[in-house]
């Protein structure tokens, strides 16, 4: 499976062809289900550019999407960056009048148990954000673990991710791994060859596998295909 990360939290200075507007992601959404992406993940900004939680944004955001490719799954972020604490990123997901497909929560944030529990009691899927070989023994110690829609592996610039598969070991749940900055070409590649379900997008690296400018979410898509992901 290979999932279209758009934008992330990068702000619109970092790339012209970064989808911020809603109308912007849908029309990237269209485009990289077209290149081969089976589904996408997607940050909600508000006027500025940041990420936000805001229930109108994510409303905004998730309907205009859907609009233009009906029936794709669509997952946004729970970052802590998104949100002035614990208790704001709750409030919000309860707020939340238009539910994504899934979202991410990253396990070594504060209140990650919590937010989970939260986001599966309102029917969406989670993908637990795995960082770190602590944060890996923390979610398979966690009672929720099973209830996860699948893990995400992310792998820093200059990784591997060999750390974090070994800590891993049989998760008993779909694993997407995916590296970011110069680890993203190396570690989509390792995904392909392990059989795992991997992702590429603006949010985790603005060039090629040849080192050139990707000039957008679709020509990274089509990279990935031609390098087996999805």
């Amino acid at each position: 499976m290979l999932q279209a990360c758009l934008n992330g939290a990068r702000r619109p200075a970092e790339h012209p062809g970064l989808p911020v507007t809603a109308t912007a992601l849908a029309a990237d959404a269209a485009a990289v289900v077209a290149a081969g992406a089976a589904e996408v993940h997607l940050h909600v900004k508000d006027a500025g550019g940041a990420d936000t939680l805001d229930g109108d944004r994510v409303a905004e955001v998730l309907t205009t999407v859907r609009g233009a490719v009906p029936g794709l799954p669509v997952g946004v972020t729970t970052g802590a960056w998104a949100a002035p604490g614990p208790a704001a990123r709750l409030a919000a997901v309860a707020g939340w009048t238009v539910l994504p497909s899934y979202a991410s929560v990253n396990w070594h944030e504060d209140g990650a148990e919590e937010l989970t529990a939260a986001l599966l009691d309102r029917g969406v899927g989670v993908e637990a954000g795995l960082w770190t070989a602590d944060a890996v023994r923390a979610w398979r110690a966690s009672p929720l673990r099973d209830r996860c829609l699948r893990v995400l592996l992310e792998v820093p610039d200059g990784g591997d991710g060999a750390g974090l598969l070994a800590a891993l070991g049989d998760a008993g749940t779909e694993v997407l791994l995916h590296g970011e900055g110069s680890s993203t070409w190396p570690v989509l590649r390792a995904a392909v060859a392990r059989g795992l379900a991997t992702r590429i997008g603006l949010e985790d690296t603005l060039e090629l596998p040849g080192g050139e400018p990707a000039p957008d979410n679709t020509a990274l898509v089509a990279a990935a295909r031609a390098l087996g992901a999805g």
